[in-house]
């Protein structure tokens, strides 16, 4: 996949000469980034429900548009943070991604769980990785380097200590050298475990092949946690999901070993990779998929059309 094209979701459309206006360096489009969003959680801002609703817009250019709708000036001017983008890891990253293509520099999502945020505890993260003509390098354009942080944000490690993709999640797990129940949205909140990370791998996997979809976006092995909410809040229904069976670990194993040969450097892998998120209906997004916002609605988003939905 050549990751210096734009997605259907990195897009950003109409605002490309604004892009194409950013620092050349990496860092300074990161800095730009941390500009023109803030965390819907993590900033401890208590949005209003029509700001709180930017953290479904989902594709670049419709976040830009936000952007837009408040500010005339370039994208590094300065933004007060309650009058920036409301967004998650995703946001921060796929702006980030969206910015490095722009400029020609190969770029892509990378999903998982990351160790540098909660003390013995793997939280659902989201990073960015460019190339820069040599090797790929994973930068967390969420958190500022100047900041005391647990890691080099502009070089993170994929693996133990830094971020732990999905694939290396699930595997870990499998093998009983992790606690599932160490993996999740936080300490002490009710989603994570070995099914939140079943559908990370799926996640991860899109996300390589340019579905950079959010994260509460469901489809495919999903489904099967939509269809037993019986129309309640995840976090109030994550404990009452059945496990997974046999023929979806089967599927996650399959795809959680590609990912990892793949990252190695596993050019067959990779090619395996693309049949199969193609071929399988399980892997890969159709016309519709299932939003869980949690802002505390669902609804359908036909990727197509670009239109929602309310169930």
């Amino acid at each position: 996949m050549d990751y210096t094209r734009q997605t259907a979701f990195s897009d950003p459309r109409h605002h490309l000469a604004r892009l194409r206006e950013l620092p050349d360096d990496v860092a300074g489009i990161a800095a730009v980034t941390r500009n023109l969003v803030s965390h819907y959680r993590a900033s401890g801002i208590d949005f209003p429900p029509a700001r709180l609703a930017e953290i479904d817009s989902r594709w670049v250019d419709r976040m830009l548009d936000a952007d837009a709708a408040r500010f005339t000036v370039p994208l590094d001017a300065p933004r007060a943070p309650e009058q920036r983008i409301v967004g998650c890891c995703r946001d921060f990253t796929l702006l980030t991604v969206a910015a490095l293509r722009a400029k020609g520099v190969p770029a892509r999502s990378r999903v998982g769980f990351a160790d540098y945020f909660a003390e013995d505890f793997h939280v659902d993260h989201v990073v960015v990785e460019h190339h820069d003509g040599s090797r790929w390098i994973a930068m967390d354009s969420q958190l500022d380097p100047a900041g005391d942080h647990a890691v080099d944000v502009t070089d993170v490690t994929l693996g133990p200590g830094g971020l732990r993709t999905a694939a290396q999640s699930w595997v870990a797990v499998r093998r009983g050298d992790e606690d599932p129940g160490t993996f999740g949205v936080g300490p002490g909140h009710p989603i994570g475990g070995s099914r939140m990370i079943a559908e990370y791998v799926v996640v991860e996997l899109a996300h390589r092949m340019g579905d950079e979809l959010l994260l509460w976006d469901l489809w495919g092995v999903s489904a099967e946690t939509v269809a037993h909410l019986g129309g309640r809040q995840v976090d109030e229904a994550w404990d009452d999901l059945p496990p997974l069976q046999p023929e979806e670990l089967a599927l996650i194993d399959e795809i959680a070993d590609l990912l990892l040969s793949a990252d190695a450097g596993d050019r067959a892998a990779e090619t395996k990779l693309a049949e199969r998120y193609a071929e399988d209906p399980r892997l890969h997004p159709g016309d519709v998929v299932t939003c869980l916002s949690p802002r505390g609605v669902g609804f359908q988003v036909d990727l197509r059309r670009r239109t929602s939905t309310m169930g």
